[in-house]
């Protein structure tokens, strides 16, 4: 049921940031060149069975899951792995987003 609102309301909930152009002269953005994407995670507060909240525990106390999002140069999400614990350390779910059968591929660079 939030599901279904979260996909009715997703124009309004969640906003693509523009992407920067090829011709960008802000020097902060030089770091940033040849750069394939982004990937970060984020904690999505859950409610597990009270047997399960301490390994959804996060290290701020609260009771979330961990997700895993990459996102492309122009901002689009290419990849995300919900459902590991919050106490899971992001270096962990890298490692299983890069080893299951629909893994994370990370393109060749330049």
């Amino acid at each position: 049921m939030v599901l279904l609102a979260v996909i009715r309301l997703h124009d309004e909930l969640l906003k693509k940031p523009q992407p920067v152009p090829n011709e960008c002269t802000d020097q902060r953005w030089r770091w940033f060149e040849n750069c394939l994407g982004a990937l970060d995670g984020t904690y999505i507060k859950v409610n597990v069975p009270a047997s399960d909240r301490a390994r959804y525990r996060t290290r701020k106390g609260e009771v979330a899951t961990n997700v895993l999002g990459v996102c492309d140069t122009k901002g689009d999400f290419v990849y995300v792995l919900a459902g590991w614990e919050g106490s899971a350390a992001d270096s962990r779910i890298l490692r299983d987003a890069l080893s299951r059968p629909n893994r994370l591929k990370v393109p060749k660079g330049k």
